[in-house]
């Protein structure tokens, strides 16, 4: 019997040392842009030049204000989420983990000018993520987005005169 539990404890450890061990990732804005990713596939970013780490910036229209405040709405609703820093042009979250409480961070830079939110998730240890950080910012994006299309719904409703208006 011990002999079996250790052929899942063994392996179980393991696997959490490969993923819990390596380095801090970096956070913040480097020179106003945002950091690179590491080597490990465990980050993704609009700024990477390599494929396995790129992701599209998300695209916005308007106000940045407006949009500023779609994106932190859209973040919040992720479960386990903290919005720690927030600028008009710079958001940082956490996002922990269920089950053994690792932390990642996402980080969001607003280019006005090109109308496009740059972003970059990483893991803060570890060297694999198993594509957690890249379904993140797609979860976001896609809770981002959809307010715009509702937001815009709801402005046809309010534009397109009722038949009983007349």
């Amino acid at each position: 019997m011990a002999r079996r539990i250790d052929l899942i404890v063994v392996p179980v450890c393991a696997g959490l040392l490969l993923l819990w061990s390596g380095r801090t990732a970096a956070v913040g804005l480097d020179g106003g842009a945002l950091s690179p990713c590491p080597v490990s596939p465990n980050c993704v970013s609009s700024r990477s030049g390599d494929s396995s780490h790129y992701v599209e910036p998300y695209p916005y229209d308007g106000l940045q204000a407006e949009a500023r405040r779609r994106l932190i709405i859209a973040v919040k609703s992720i479960s386990r989420s903290l919005v720690v820093a927030a600028t008009e042009d710079y958001i940082h979250a956490e996002f922990t983990s269920a089950v053994f409480g690792f932390v990642d961070d996402a980080e969001f830079l607003f280019d006005d000018s090109r109308k496009v939110i740059h972003v970059r998730s990483a893991s803060r240890s570890g060297y694999y993520d198993f594509g957690v950080n890249r379904r993140r910012i797609e979860t976001i994006r896609a809770l981002f987005l959809a307010q715009k299309s509702s937001s815009t719904s709801e402005q046809n409703q309010r534009a397109i005169p009722h038949a009983d208006a007349q």
